[in-house]
């Protein structure tokens, strides 16, 4: 059953056309990576799904309902949560405030899942009172999706978790994303790594100017030529 339909959408940046056409499915319980170049059109895309943008034509289908032009912050109350590019934590508030605004739609802090992020991520219970501004890199990425689960999410949507990390970093938080969809979260993975998203990945979705290109499930993407060429950096044989 698909949790999330998006059919045909189109994206304007004024009189460019960044998105043209975009379709994908996103089953419940799946993790599915989209790949692509700098530019390619995946955080456009992701960016639309959360209602940050809004879709010139086409449509978006979440649980059975169509979402495109429903707002972001509405969009979160139905479960749909979004780590963005760069993290964007709040950098003058501590670890534990932060994680209290990922729980905003609710009245209160459920405690059952701060002791569940905080188990995900032993680091955040070491920095609890810290500033989050003062944490590294990986930290804050930590920090960027705690806060999310704190959401709730039935759909997660990761932009570039692993980016400007230490591959033991990167390794950390791609265990933790898998943890995450065993819980029962279903997650939507925009990431340049191609080779650590497809090896997570049941399904995945290649984009190139706008474009959905090449799709496949995360084993037949790592096979594809035209994959290992563009994103995994090695030489086919002609």
């Amino acid at each position: 059953m698909s949790l999330l339909v998006v059919d045909n959408i189109e994206v304007r940046y004024g009189n460019i056309r960044a998105l043209k056409g975009v379709s994908l499915d996103v089953g419940e319980g799946e993790i599915v990576a989209l790949l692509g170049a700098n530019g390619a059109g995946k955080t456009t895309t992701q960016r639309t799904i959360s209602g940050m943008l809004r879709p010139t034509l086409g449509s978006i289908v979440y649980d059975g309902q169509r979402i495109d032009g429903i707002p972001a912050h509405d969009l979160i109350r139905l479960g749909i949560c979004h780590v963005p590019e760069g993290r964007h934590v709040f950098p003058r508030m501590t670890v534990a405030e932060n994680l209290e605004m990922g729980a905003f739609r609710f009245k209160s802090v459920d405690r059952k899942d701060l002791d569940h992020v905080l188990e995900l991520f032993p680091r955040l219970r070491e920095r609890y009172k810290q500033q989050a501004g003062t944490l590294s890199g990986g930290e804050q990425q930590m920090l960027a999706i705690g806060r999310a689960l704190m959401g709730k999410p039935r759909l997660l949507l990761l932009d570039e978790p692993s980016m400007g990390l230490a591959p033991l970093v990167v390794a950390q938080i791609f265990d933790i994303v898998r943890q995450v969809n065993g819980d029962g979260v279903t997650v939507l993975l925009v990431e340049q790594n191609a080779a650590q998203a497809l090896a997570l990945a049941n399904r995945g979705y290649v984009m190139e100017t706008g474009e959905i290109v090449l799709t496949g499930t995360g084993i037949e993407l790592l096979a594809d030529d035209r994959v290992r060429a563009a994103y995994l950096g090695e030489e086919i044989a002609s």
